[in-house]
């Protein structure tokens, strides 16, 4: 894992989302990359393209065509990715929801809209190891 300057990769197709992910990482975390890439049936390709192996996947649930939970399964089905985090990003945070992240293997939840002054500590926590529910 990169302690230093984690690797993140954004799935999002929501342009107000997009805006305040990029905000957030670049200028209150200071990060210098946020690869953001599209929803696609080579999503997998897409990631290998960008030369690195992401620390933490940050995954919209309602995209299309493919929706985060398809997206997860991609990237488990390889073993390039077996040590990257995949987390969830989502409105709809019901106690159901939750339980459908967990048992599908998400290593992790967050609510969205994004709470900008705990997302940070969030993803320190996730590259540390932490599965990290935050639906409040």
């Amino acid at each position: 894992m990169h302690l230093q300057k984690p690797i993140l990769v954004y799935v999002e197709d929501d342009e107000n989302s997009l805006f305040v992910m990029k905000m957030v990482v670049e200028r209150v975390m200071k990060l210098p990359t946020l690869y953001v890439l599209q929803s696609r049936a080579d999503f997998v390709q897409q990631v290998k393209e960008l030369g690195v192996v992401p620390d933490v996947f940050l995954l919209d649930i309602q995209v299309k065509p493919y929706d985060g939970v398809e997206l997860l399964s991609m990237l488990r089905s390889d073993p390039q990715f077996d040590q990257s985090k995949v987390i969830a990003l989502t409105a709809s945070v019901t106690n159901e929801e939750v339980s459908l992240l967990k048992s599908g293997g998400f290593d992790g939840a967050i609510a969205k809209p994004l709470n900008i002054e705990v997302f940070p500590d969030l993803i320190a926590r996730i590259i540390n190891g932490e599965q990290v529910w935050y639906i409040a």
